[in-house]
């Protein structure tokens, strides 16, 4: 990497975060790349407690989940970035559930793009800067790293929670080979509150700040490939593609405010279907509904097996 930078680290990061701003993201924060001790046994013991279910892909990489200078040569910082997706107007009462995230255009397309953007921003405005983006698809620790940069907590529900802003947003990484000024952690807001444990339909949040991902509904309806089990049924609260129960229920959500971005604006299927609408969908309307979707992950077939499972 080129050594002629000019300014000081902290008027990079600086540009930086106005630049985050500018491209559309809700906050940026930075910590310092390197390895992540205190997440190093809370992972090797979910993992030995088998809280991943089928997702066995989790057990894959993971030194690189836990050291980004294994995913980036000589990597200096970790940018993380929040990308507001709480949606303007909501499902119909009469309808089987998708999560929020899923309103809209695939995330991972939309935010990949502005990453792109970010890091040539970056490379233009200082020098030769290498490095990489992430977006939920690649072993990087996205909310320790979100945590450790100060743009919220961790909170009982194992989603990364923001003060004045709750956690309805995505989470994203551009990890780098360039030295910045890194910002501090924030503190624990949760307090006593066990809304999330006390409200989840499967009793996935097993205990404060641990969720047996093996029985999240989220889990059931988009990862696992098998029938889903019988003893689940009736439990799935009309969820039939995620959940956003612990979400829904967390005090700090009463702050979440609409996104402007135009490429989550929802699908108005994904509104007005009601229940029989949905019973009733055929390959050629879930293909058109969910063109650009995340729901595409689960199929059609996934996408029925879960509306039957949920009929009464």
């Amino acid at each position: 990497m080129s050594s002629n930078f000019q300014l000081p680290t902290s008027n990079y990061s600086k540009i930086i975060k106005a630049e985050s701003k500018r491209l559309g993201f809700l906050s940026c924060g930075i910590s310092k790349a390197a390895f992540l001790e205190e997440e190093a046994p809370r992972l090797e013991n979910w993992l030995n407690n088998n809280m991943n279910g089928q997702m066995s892909y989790m057990e894959n990489h993971f030194d690189k989940r836990l050291n980004p200078t294994l995913l980036v040569d000589d990597a200096k910082s970790v940018i993380s970035l929040l990308l507001n997706y709480y949606p303007s107007e909501l499902q119909n009462d009469d309808s089987y559930k998708i999560s929020k995230y899923a309103y809209g255009q695939d995330y991972h397309h939309v935010i990949k793009e502005k990453l792109k953007e970010l890091l040539h921003f970056i490379q233009n405005e200082i020098g030769e800067v290498s490095g990489r983006a992430f977006v939920d698809s690649a072993p990087v620790l996205d909310k320790a790293w979100a945590a450790k940069s100060g743009l919220g907590w961790v909170g009982k529900n194992s989603n990364l929670i923001t003060q004045k802003v709750g956690s309805f947003y995505f989470i994203a990484e551009l990890i780098i080979d360039l030295e910045l000024e890194y910002d501090s952690p924030t503190t624990d807001h949760c307090g006593s509150c066990t809304a999330c444990l006390d409200a989840c339909p499967t009793e996935a949040i097993v205990a404060p700040y641990v969720v047996d991902g093996s029985k999240c509904i989220s889990y059931f309806t988009i990862e696992l490939k098998d029938n889903l089990p019988q003893e689940m049924k009736g439990k799935f609260d009309d969820w039939m593609f995620g959940c956003d129960v612990c979400q829904d229920v967390c005090p700090w959500n009463r702050f979440s405010k609409p996104h402007n971005e135009p490429l989550f604006q929802t699908n108005s299927e994904i509104l007005n279907f009601s229940k029989s609408d949905w019973e009733e969908i055929t390959v050629d309307t879930f293909q058109k509904v969910f063109k650009n979707s995340a729901v595409k992950r689960t199929k059609y077939e996934g996408l029925l097996r879960n509306i039957n499972f949920l009929k009464k």
